[in-house]
């Protein structure tokens, strides 16, 4: 079938139906849209001829509501022919979904009984006046739920109305509703015929069914079973989630439908058949080294994993099934066995490929820079010259000890000549007068005199190697 061009201009896609009306011509036309239906199926036995001749089909109508009609007047149905059924009163608009021999199987699968033994009939094939009235009777579906759930909150009743149907004819509507308890509605009908003008059948639905007829997306990220595939509900308990190791979480156990999901039963049959397999473990085995404990155990692998302490994962060892009951075996003679695993269940150990731990570090090359920068402070500190700047403030510091060692022994009258009279100035002051002879020439011992004056704070009371007091400079005579 060609959808895109049902979808496009004049053309409404009615996903509930399955169908997208088309008022392109001068009468109006409804067009089938494959996979925008609930519970659609598979013709599989479509192009096969048909091995036992029936009359009965298969019809659906809106969501997941599907009837089996009989084919009283020999019409030529196929799959997707729109119909006009018998309903009561009046008649109803479907869908032709099944044909042929897989109408018998799905009323197996599903358990369809007639009502008294007998099939309503299929009056004809849809015409253009039926169509226009069909398409009518849906426009008014979405107003008159939205409008009966307001009527049932004014009148305080416990209930959810979850959609509504309207028939073919527009003469009745079916609400399907949800509630936990019994709810009297007959005063509720009364209201909702004087303000539809239409023939009212309420419907109660189980939360399972109020998800199949919306739809949705599962945790798994396909569209719900129930609106996919899924027509019949089975029980579920929460003893599915404990045979299969399911964590008993309700928020993940539930579903859209707030109930426990349908397809926790899907493997429920495989894990049972498994888990016979198991042995009851109701005390620890016995092993020469100590007790182990069961912590966990894997259905579907077939082994059991045992711990050594009661309260924590220490030194885990898995078993399979088959071993774990040889070693109960044992236990219930008297014995304790030398070690849990067997000969043949231990793996050799595979040696992993090792790496330098240099290779591990990201800062490696950058702590080779610090030593070289760190060098070459030390360096530059030790034997090169410092600039002076502001009068020499870097010379402010006190020379190492090797630069003492280095710097050449003067003699006690060198630079400027002069030597003060230890009687005249016991405590070397540096304010004493002191006269200049012009002696600058012999060298700039009188320079470095002062240089290392600075250095030392007052450098009256120090012995600069060269001069005696390390004035450097003759006082003038008194």
């Amino acid at each position: 079938m060609d959808t895109e061009k049902q979808h496009t201009g004049a053309c409404k896609p009615e996903v509930g139906r399955g169908c997208a009306f088309c008022n392109c011509g001068s009468e109006p036309e409804a067009k089938l849209c494959d996979g925008c239906f609930k519970l659609h199926e598979t013709p599989w036995l479509e192009e096969y001829p048909v091995n036992v001749p029936t009359d009965i089909v298969e019809v659906r109508f809106k969501n997941t509501r599907r009837a089996f009609y009989q084919n009283a007047n020999n019409l030529p149905l196929k799959r997707g022919d729109i119909v006009a059924v018998e309903a009561s009163p009046g008649h109803d608009i479907g869908v032709v979904s099944l044909t042929g021999d897989l109408v018998a199987r799905q009323m197996r699968r599903t358990g369809f009984n007639p009502f008294n033994g007998e099939y309503k009939k299929i009056y004809r094939k849809a015409k253009p006046y039926d169509i226009e009235k069909w398409q009518e009777a849906i426009a008014l579906e979405h107003e008159t739920m939205i409008a009966s759930r307001q009527i049932a909150a004014d009148m305080g009743l416990n209930m959810k109305i979850g959609d509504v149907e309207y028939q073919g004819d527009k003469i009745k509507a079916i609400f399907y509703y949800i509630a936990d308890e019994r709810v009297d509605f007959r005063e509720l009908i009364k209201v909702f015929a004087e303000r539809f003008h239409i023939r009212i059948e309420m419907k109660q639905i189980g939360a399972r069914q109020e998800a199949g007829r919306i739809g949705g997306l599962g945790a798994c990220g396909r569209e719900l079973c129930c609106a996919s595939w899924m027509s019949s509900f089975s029980s579920v308990t929460t003893g599915a989630a404990r045979v299969q190791d399911i964590s008993l979480n309700p928020q993940k156990l539930a579903g859209q439908c707030s109930k426990l999901k349908c397809c926790m039963m899907y493997e429920y049959d495989t894990y049972v058949d498994a888990r016979r397999e198991f042995p009851r473990l109701r005390e620890p085995l016995q092993a020469a080294e100590g007790e182990w404990y069961l912590v966990k155990s894997d259905v579907l692998a077939g082994t059991m994993t045992f711990s050594s302490s009661k309260d924590a994962m220490v030194n885990v060892t898995t078993l399979p099934v088959s071993r774990v009951r040889e070693i109960m075996a044992l236990n219930r003679q008297g014995k304790k066995v030398e070690r849990l695993q067997d000969a043949d269940d231990i793996r050799p150990t595979v040696e992993e490929p090792t790496y330098r731990s240099e290779e591990d570090s990201i800062t490696r090359f950058d702590q080779a820079k610090r030593r070289s920068k760190r060098g070459g402070r030390n360096n530059k500190g030790r034997g090169g010259e410092r600039p002076q700047q502001n009068g020499g403030d870097n010379d402010r510091r006190e020379a190492s000890g090797e630069e003492r060692q280095r710097r050449p022994q003067r003699p006690n009258n060198g630079g400027n000549g002069g030597e003060r009279p230890r009687g005249n100035n016991p405590g070397g002051n540096n304010n004493a007068p002191r006269e200049n002879n012009g002696s600058r020439e012999g060298g700039n011992g009188g320079n470095r005199n002062r240089n290392n004056r600075r250095r030392r704070g007052n450098g009256g009371n120090g012995n600069n190697g060269g001069g005696s007091n390390g004035n450097g400079g003759t006082p003038q005579n008194q």
